[in-house]
């Protein structure tokens, strides 16, 4: 164990300085210094994330440089600051992180393709955000982190401390800030740690399409013939829920890249959420949470540290973050090739989108660009019918160029592998939220194995009129009368009614993007 790594070169001091340790050593530190930490009845490292629960998008910052302003899709998601604000920022992280008595190093990779991987170096005050990053980042071998040298990327964690509220262009006193000249994140004023992994991934946005690689907010399965299967979805479509399959392995299930050789994960980890997780629905996650698992923002039985999953107390973000090797049927090295399917996941609240539709290649443009899913009503006081939510690429909070940028890569590398591209809806059947009901998950894994095994490949389909899907009739394990959304509403004209209200939501979502697409592709929208 090494207690005393230098980290001068980074303006740190500091002297007790624990590296890559063993993660017994972080759960001794947490549970003797950091409030709010436990061990659950499995063995499962409890957190607090403090104030901060969730991301906090509309305080990240990208400095503004000639190298890169061009690159750079500015706006409500890629915010700008100067260079200097930077500094000042790095200055008072520096400053706190030399405060410490004691810090945590990780050193580990993104990437698991051993061309493209970057070398990502974490200082943080927090063994919880060591721990954390030590179980998401990919873990060198004792070899490897011999030869580790110099970081690619380094991310200073200096969240218990605030940034200054009156410092130029901060709207709180939490900033994350990410230079990609000076190759370093910046963090003030939040102990969230999935801002750290969404720093990783945002470099890893900018840089892979410089080589034509795509960056893909998405999950990835191997079949048992080598069939690669990718997964794109926003939060609660999914996403991680079907990827965790004990029929195929696990590539991935967040973050991913496409190259010139197929698939690789960027991740040594997955973080998936635990609001309502049970061994019943969710066997390989449920199981995977035990020691070296860390549990943020759980509330659990004082006398037995059981964990109660049902409870959003503090929040309904509540997180697991664990290596990829626990789950049972994960494909080491995260590795895949070019994927024969991809399958867009959407909650659709609305219930009017089939369960299942086969898309043409300018379809998957345009639903791609759009990102859609929808919340259901009565989750904020006054919502009274489902509300649409756009995130362009199934990620537009961490998409660093313009969404055309990452959906002109995806149609190239759909076109060169013969790419079959589906949309699944997890939601509404029968009607809207609150008349319908929700697709059963045994009827949702029944489609995503027929995609798999090729079985919807020749069944017949018809065009759906609104959306000009290509719809199946027919799916083995699916009732029939579903298939087709119309016919499982009983009032038609109603359903005419939704489906067209939710056309006109996407076609006034595109238009911010329609500049930057092409006539094909607009065209490849709702009618």
């Amino acid at each position: 164990m090494q207690s005393n790594f230098d980290l001068s070169k980074h303006n740190i001091a500091v002297t007790t300085v624990f590296r890559n340790v063993a993660p017994a050593k972080l759960y001794e530190e947490a549970l003797k210094n950091e409030k709010g930490s436990a061990i659950s009845s499995t063995g499962a490292l409890i957190v607090s994330s403090g104030e901060k629960t969730g991301r906090s998008p509309k305080d990240k910052r990208i400095v503004d440089h000639p190298e890169s302003n061009k690159n750079i899709w500015w706006g409500d998601v890629n915010i700008k600051i100067d260079s200097e604000v930077f500094k000042i920022n790095r200055e008072r992280a520096v400053d706190y992180l030399n405060t410490c008595p004691q810090l945590f190093v990780v050193d580990g990779y993104a990437g698991w393709d051993p061309k493209y991987r970057l070398k990502v170096r974490v200082i943080c005050s927090r063994a919880y955000h060591a721990l954390f990053m030590h179980n998401m980042l990919i873990r060198p071998t004792p070899d490897q982190l011999a030869k580790f040298d110099e970081p690619d990327f380094v991310i200073l964690n200096a969240g218990k401390f605030p940034a200054n509220r009156y410092t130029r262009n901060m709207t709180s006193k939490t900033s994350i800030d990410l230079s990609f000249e000076d190759k370093e994140l910046v963090i003030l004023g939040t102990q969230y740690a999935g801002e750290m992994k969404k720093g990783v991934f945002s470099v890893m946005n900018y840089l892979m399409p410089k080589e034509d690689i795509l960056s893909m907010h998405c999950s990835a399965t191997l079949g048992t013939k080598g069939d690669t299967t990718l997964y794109f979805g926003l939060s609660g479509t999914g996403k991680t829920t079907l990827s965790a399959d004990p029929k195929r392995k696990l590539i991935g299930d967040d973050e991913h890249c496409w190259s010139h050789d197929g698939i690789f994960n960027i991740e040594g980890g997955c973080y998936a959420k635990c609001i309502s997780l049970s061994a019943e629905k969710e066997p390989e996650i449920y199981n995977s949470i035990r020691f070296g698992t860390v549990l943020e923002n759980v509330i659990y039985d004082e006398s037995d540290r059981k964990v109660n999953y049902e409870s959003a107390e503090l929040t309904e973000n509540t997180r697991a973050s664990y290596p990829i090797e626990y789950i049972p049927n994960a494909e080491i090295p995260c590795l895949g090739g070019h994927p024969q399917n991809i399958i867009f996941l959407t909650c659709d609240a609305f219930g009017v989108l089939p369960p299942v539709s086969r898309l043409t290649s300018t379809q998957a443009m345009y639903h791609f660009i759009s990102g859609y899913t929808a919340k259901v009503a009565g989750t904020e006081m006054g919502v009274t019918e489902p509300q649409a939510t756009f995130s362009a690429c199934f990620g537009a909070a961490f998409m660093v160029w313009h969404p055309s940028k990452y959906a002109e890569l995806l149609a190239k590398k759909i076109r060169d592998n013969n790419t079959k591209v589906w949309l699944i809806n997890t939601g509404w059947t029968g009607g809207s939220y609150g008349v319908g009901q929700r697709f059963s998950l045994k009827y949702t894994r029944a489609i995503v194995d027929a995609i798999n095994s090729n079985q919807l490949c020749d069944v017949a389909t018809i065009e759906d009129k609104t959306f000009a899907f290509h719809v199946p009739t027919k799916c083995p394990g699916v009732p029939d009368n579903i298939m087709i959304p119309k016919n499982a509403w009983k009032d038609g004209a109603a359903y005419e009614k939704t489906s067209a209200h939710l056309a006109e939501l996407f076609k006034k979502n595109f238009k911010k993007y329609a500049d930057g697409a092409s006539k094909e592709i607009c065209a490849a929208g709702p009618k």
